[in-house]
């Protein structure tokens, strides 16, 4: 795979990813509202729910984002 594609694949891997996470979150924030019980106890669940989904979001990002330096790196050295 030229490095290009690779670098396009990044790209549109970050795009799904930022909009899966987002799904995914409001699917989390929606759930733990259903429940009977009041907001204050609901909170830190909500809260965890939103560290945890874009904690790993980010984790990815930055491995993707590493993986792009690495091919540009190379490109420059050509």
């Amino acid at each position: 795979m030229d490095k290009n594609a690779q670098i396009k694949l990044i790209v549109w891997t970050k795009r799904g990813l930022g909009v899966t996470a987002f799904f995914i979150w409001i699917f989390i924030l929606y759930t733990i509202m259903q429940t009977s019980a009041p907001f204050m106890e609901q909170a830190p669940y909500c809260m965890a729910g939103t560290m945890l989904t874009f904690g790993v979001l980010t984790a990815v990002f930055k491995g993707l984002e590493r993986w792009e330096a690495h091919i540009t790196k190379g490109k420059d050295h050509e």
